[in-house]
């Protein structure tokens, strides 16, 4: 059997964004066991693409591979100060910004795997998680002149009943808000950028012959295009999500390397995906 050269590129925000649907809770609930979660996905991709048996329990799936790469940004390392908590949060010291550091340090430790991390910045002010909270919260503003009315009749002597009760349902919705209903305006950049770099010069240096990329993202069909045109057969795995069409014209094939969830495989875990 030949060996192949298999290089694995995997989007991180987009993969942490999927695994849970994809994996019992309690396999993907420390860094550790996300990172074991990464490995099993390019286990398992090699292992299709050479053949070899899934449950072979002396794998040598590694000497197939060239690199495994994993793109994600270094935590974003600014302060603000929160509308609705009024505390000051420096997210540098957040918990996500502590179980991404050491999702880095694990994977770092893994064989053939390479970082290749982005920064984070500010693109705007705070804004709400939910379109839908951000709906109910706009139309507020046809009770401006409720509002008014109460602010210049502290007890609202004089106020109809239906006025009063849209003035509650206001009050109310705003007391539902919580700090978790808030997101800081932060953007990822140079994680796109590193991917379509890489492919091409995988592609263009004859490094590999397949490149699996792991996104459910068609910016980088410019980049699949010329890994094609160049001969490196191109694999896409979008854990389950659907695909543009654009995407299908332009890969040789759209493969999960998890189970289908609901599937009868569904039961198999990334447990312990070592070499």
């Amino acid at each position: 059997m030949r060996t192949r050269r298999i290089a694995v590129l995997i989007d991180g925000g987009f993969f942490l964004k999927k695994l849970h649907r994809l994996v019992p809770e309690d396999r993907c609930d420390t860094a550790e066991r996300v990172a074991k979660c990464a490995t099993f996905l390019c286990k398992r991709h090699v292992q299709r693409l050479t053949g070899e048996n899934f449950n072979n329990q002396r794998s040598r799936w590694l000497d197939h591979v060239y690199r495994l790469f994993y793109y994600d940004a270094l935590p974003f390392q600014g302060v603000a100060h929160h509308p609705i908590s009024n505390i000051q949060i420096q997210f540098s010291k957040t918990p996500e910004a502590a179980f991404r550091n050491e999702l880095f340090q694990h994977l770092r430790r893994r064989r053939k795997f390479a970082l290749r991390l982005g920064k984070v910045s500010k693109e705007s002010d705070w804004h709400l998680t939910s379109p839908a909270l951000t709906k109910k919260l706009l139309r507020t503003k046809d009770f401006v002149s409720i509002l008014e009315a109460a602010a210049q009749e502290a007890e609202q002597p004089t106020l109809p009943d239906t006025e009063r009760l849209h003035l509650e349902k206001i009050v109310e919705l705003w007391k539902q808000l919580t700090p978790d209903d808030l997101r800081l305006g932060l953007r990822q950049k140079g994680v796109d950028m590193r991917i379509g770099v890489d492919i091409t010069t995988l592609t263009l240096k004859r490094e590999v012959d397949t490149i699996i990329l792991v996104t459910g993202d068609s910016d980088f069909v410019p980049a699949a295009k010329v890994a094609r045109r160049e001969g490196v057969e191109f694999i896409l795995d979008p854990l389950w999500q659907s695909v543009n069409d654009d995407l299908y014209e332009h890969v040789d094939g759209v493969v999960s390397a998890f189970p289908k969830p609901g599937s009868e495989e569904d039961s198999e875990a990334p447990d312990s995906p070592e070499n």
